[in-house]
């Protein structure tokens, strides 16, 4: 027996793969977003930082769901975006999002989302399933070809359209878009001395549609207020998801070092990796 610990209560730590359950709140004069669950969803946990925002209701919207009236719609990354895409317009998503904005509601697409608001996906080498090209939601002027090769890396830039807020994010994709033009993109990212800056995501002419490669993009509590004043929030609270994350990380770390037996379980480790 090494210990035993009690149950935590208002614990948050980040879901490894299912989208965990989050206590209902009360919402006055928020903002309500809603996601479609697509059936091959990543990167869930780009949403938390809403979940957890005490002016926001974020819904997830499954299979057979009405899909509600919103203030903002995302398109959620996804493992299979030709397949997610199909998923999509078969279940009558298309026509709600066209409705959703003639009513002057926003739409967001992360990484996969983005690339399904494009004109087209082309997955020649079959990275995906089988080989061929699907028609996109057509909202941008640009294409996307999936490729063996992921890209893989940490970003950090700031809102061209406000220089002043900061944005991170990660990116982990294997589709490369072309079509973009640099002066309608969302996000400037500056370079160094031995590379030059580049830019990532697009924002449209009447600034009612977005979409960004960026991963992460609401963990930061002035690109959140950002995109949340455009989303239609406007009495933003001072509100910051890493503190959270880092309130949750500690306490399991303290509840870990009061409960259990600390010492035997590295005891244990050293007998079976000794030096």
């Amino acid at each position: 027996m090494l210990g035993v610990l009690p149950y935590l209560h208002n614990l948050h730590i980040e879901a490894e793969d299912a989208i965990a359950h989050v206590p209902d709140k009360t919402i006055t004069n928020g903002c309500r977003i809603i996601v479609p669950v697509l059936p091959h969803i990543s990167n869930h946990t780009d949403f938390d930082a809403l979940r957890m925002h005490p002016q926001v209701d974020l819904t997830f919207i499954r299979q057979g769901q009405v899909i509600p009236a919103a203030d903002l719609i995302i398109l959620p990354g996804t493992k299979n975006v030709r397949s997610d895409l199909k998923w999509l317009t078969t279940n009558g998503w298309q026509p709600a999002i066209q409705k959703h904005l003639r009513y002057g509601g926003k739409l967001m697409g992360i990484c996969g989302g983005l690339q399904m608001l494009g004109t087209a996906i082309h997955d020649p080498m079959g990275i995906e399933g089988s080989t061929g090209s699907s028609e996109g939601l057509g909202f941008f002027n640009y294409q996307t070809t999936l490729e063996a090769h992921k890209q893989l890396q940490q970003v950090e830039g700031h809102f061209k359209t406000d220089e002043s807020v900061t944005v991170t994010g990660y990116e982990i994709h294997a589709g490369i878009t072309t079509g973009i033009d640099d002066r309608c993109a969302l996000i400037q990212i500056p370079g160094s001395t031995q590379k030059r800056g580049r830019t990532d995501g697009i924002l449209s002419s009447d600034k009612q549609i977005m979409a960004t490669y960026l991963h992460g993009i609401f963990d930061h509590p002035r690109a959140c207020k950002h995109l949340l004043n455009w989303a239609g929030l406007i009495t933003n609270s001072n509100y910051d998801y890493r503190d959270l994350q880092e309130q949750g990380i500690n306490l399991m770390a303290d509840t870990l070092e009061a409960h259990l037996d600390i010492a035997a379980i590295m005891q244990i480790i050293e007998n079976s990796y000794p030096a």
